[in-house]
């Protein structure tokens, strides 16, 4: 069992955890993983992302965390929206759905690059303070812009998620050189600790893993794209996150998983210190997401890294006129070492012929 105690001072994290210890006891002692990261990130007024507090930035000076594609490049959302306009064109619609939409500045670039392609476009946004601050940066365009905290009902148009996938709650497997444990938390005393369980939950990969193997499975994220093939009736559906095909995400040699916590622009590996004040996250299995999408009806429409998804969008030739600074920013949307490899889109459609 390792123990991570709280080293957070701030008033936040002092809520948290008596919020967790509440949470733990109320549970029987022990929560898994993936309930764990649900209020870390999502509990009211508390966590990470229901605070209000906008974690995306360029710098730790300007109080942020990390930064997402849409805050380093505008030319990030000016190309997204060339595969957005022609999802719109073959499903012969006019609404824009994305979930998630963090700062708003995405949502900015898409309706400003689609401009009256665009009819209607919805956010659906779980936090009320980054709800607020999506409502100032996109009131210059009206009520073309909506919001909602649950899924739409019937999707007909474009769906985006930048980002998104990766922060849903992951479970956490152990494995001990015999079987597989769930590892959750528990409390010691009156600090959040690690804890493992039995389990029949097993990773969809069959190996071999080495003994002290920690790894992950995203069933809340296959259950979100399940969600998404009820409601999309004609439409596509575009997800950008950081992620690998199911043989990267458990190769043998990556005995740690992908669980990673971001807090001032700076990464760690500790999500138990701090809670509530850092972002966790988890890289995606995309194979995962492909096979639930397949599986409850949807078509995979394409699959590729980010940097070749924007270079096919047109990114080349809006370079041509940009600035030094312009071209840079865009640089690290693309190169290989930064985010263009690691980064990956994925399409999922239904009713439409793929562009």
């Amino acid at each position: 069992m390792g123990v991570m105690r709280d080293e957070g001072d701030g008033s936040v994290s002092a809520a948290m955890s008596a919020h967790l210890s509440q949470v733990i006891t109320s549970a029987g002692g022990w929560i898994g993983f993936d309930r764990f990261m649900h209020e870390a990130l999502y509990a009211p007024g508390l966590g990470y992302y229901a605070r209000g507090h906008l974690p995306f930035g360029l710098l730790p000076s300007d109080g942020s965390d990390f930064v997402t594609a849409p805050e380093m490049s505008p030319l990030f959302g000016r190309a997204l929206a060339v595969q957005v306009a022609q999802g719109l064109q073959a499903a012969d619609a006019r609404e824009v759905v994305e979930f998630g939409a963090g700062s708003g500045a995405l949502a900015a670039q898409l309706l400003q690059a689609l401009g009256d392609r665009v009819e209607r476009y919805v956010i659906v946004e779980v936090s009320t303070g980054l709800r607020e601050r999506q409502r100032e940066r996109l009131a210059v365009f009206g009520d073309r812009v909506a919001w909602a905290d649950r899924w739409p009902e019937r999707i007909e148009g474009v769906v985006v998620g930048n980002e998104v996938l990766d922060a849903m709650p992951a479970q956490l497997l152990a494995f001990d050189g015999r079987q597989w444990l769930e590892r959750g938390v528990a409390l010691h005393g009156q600090a959040l600790a690690f804890a493992d369980a039995p389990t029949d939950l097993r990773p969809p990969a069959e190996g071999p893993f080495v003994p002290g193997t920690v790894t992950e499975i995203q069933p809340q994220a296959q259950a979100f794209v399940a969600s998404l093939a009820d409601r999309l009736r004609r439409g596509l559906a575009l997800f950008i996150d950081y992620g690998f095909p199911q043989d990267e995400v458990y190769h043998p040699q990556r005995t740690s998983g992908t669980l990673m916590c971001h807090r001032g622009h700076r990464a760690d590996g500790n999500p138990l210190a701090d809670v509530g004040e850092k972002d966790i996250t988890v890289h995606v299995d995309f194979t995962a997401i492909a096979l639930a999408a397949q599986h409850a009806g949807l078509e995979v429409a394409g699959y590729t890294s980010q940097g070749r998804f924007l270079l096919n969008c047109g990114l080349a030739s809006m370079l041509e006129d940009a600035t030094t600074a312009q071209r840079a920013a865009a640089h690290r949307l693309v190169a290989e070492h930064e985010m263009g490899e690691l980064f990956k889109v994925i399409a999922l459609s239904r009713g439409v012929e793929a562009p």
